[in-house]
């Protein structure tokens, strides 16, 4: 432990308008000369943004809370799963993760084998 940092939060729910204020503390080995406040906060949001565009949609989309798979290398498996599916749909321009989903799922096999840059005519062909 290098040092300890104090982040007063507040956010403001838009369709109510009320407002909330948190603080949080957090421990970093990184030392005052190598993380400066500014740097410890860009590291904090950065971790929120990872959290925010996987963790929450691994947790909502495909609710990888309630998985029941919990065995051997399957919990691992299913996670690279998901991984792999969100980044080829945000590779293929999705901004939200759910509806680009359902259009997959509904437009059949064909879409998930462009996403996975197979070409149909070529596998049709068994080459």
């Amino acid at each position: 432990m290098a040092q300890v940092f104090c982040l007063r939060r507040t956010t403001t729910v838009l369709t109510t308008g009320v407002t909330r204020t948190e603080t949080v503390s957090g421990i970093t080995s990184l030392a005052p000369a190598q993380a400066s406040p500014a740097r410890l906060l860009t590291l904090v949001r950065a971790h929120w943004t990872i959290e925010n565009r996987l963790h929450w949609v691994r947790d909502v989309t495909f609710d990888e809370d309630r998985s029941q798979v919990r065995r051997g290398a399957g919990p691992q498996v299913m996670a690279t799963l998901r991984n792999l599916a969100i980044s080829l749909l945000r590779l293929a321009g999705a901004p939200l993760i759910a509806p680009a989903l359902r259009t997959a799922g509904w437009q059949g096999e064909g879409t998930i084998l462009r996403l996975l840059g197979i070409d149909l005519t070529i596998a049709a062909a068994g080459l």
